[in-house]
């Protein structure tokens, strides 16, 4: 990705946006936190696909929530369908945060690290599904592929690795606000291949506002 410069500030510049956001899920969401209900339906039909018991279904062991910060992907969508989450992200208030935020069923919550995606280490074989949403922006290109390719040795037999984000209409559309970047469709898919990823689905995330960007949920293996 030629317009990062300094891949130092690129980081830091994106943990500071961060780290003065509120904890709440109108913060996640960047002040969208009315599409909340939107998004996460979307995302469990999208899931419900792969799940279940017999041949070539994903097991509901254990699901990684990649940039979780409050955990609002963890609450409504991945602790019930899921034994037991792990929560990463950057921002060590947000998952402080998570463990009041989560409740009761917090008590399943395996993990929780606090560390950039471009440093994390998925255990190896730990992971029915691992769920990367509206995060990888945040990581340059070298970067997104190299975790793409660690987290693919985190799948348990089955396992999927599901990428949820912003897909730009065309090129790679930086964003110096939160310091990150939206890529187009071909870009995204030829940096899972690079990764020696397939993509098994993929689906257009409906009835978002029409001012943010399109939306696309890809499953890969």
């Amino acid at each position: 990705m030629g317009d990062i410069k300094d891949e130092a500030s690129f980081y830091s510049s994106a943990e500071d946006y961060w780290r003065d956001v509120a904890p709440t899920v109108d913060g996640m969401l960047g002040g969208y936190g009315s599409i909340s209900s939107i998004d996460l339906n979307g995302s469990k039909a999208f899931l419900q696909k792969f799940l279940g018991e017999g041949e070539g279904k994903t097991g509901k062991g254990c699901a990684l929530d990649c940039g979780a910060g409050i955990g609002r992907i963890t609450k409504r969508l991945l602790l019930p369908l899921f034994h037991t989450v792990d929560l990463v992200d950057v921002t060590q208030e947000f998952l402080d945060k998570a463990k009041t935020y989560l409740g009761e069923e917090g008590k399943r919550v395996g993990h929780y690290f606090c560390t950039g995606l471009q440093d994390f280490v998925p255990e190896d074989g730990r992971y029915d599904v691992i769920w990367i949403q509206w995060v990888i922006g945040h990581l340059t290109d070298d970067h997104l592929v190299e975790f793409l390719r660690r987290c693919q040795r985190g799948l348990r037999p089955n396992g999927l690795i599901v990428i949820k984000d912003n897909v730009a209409y065309e090129g790679v559309v930086p964003d110096e606000v939160d310091s990150s970047v939206c890529r187009d469709m071909e870009i995204l898919r030829s940096l899972v291949g690079r990764a020696g990823l397939c993509t098994v689905h993929q689906e257009q995330q409906m009835n978002f506002p029409k001012e943010i960007y399109q939306v696309h949920i890809l499953a890969l293996r």
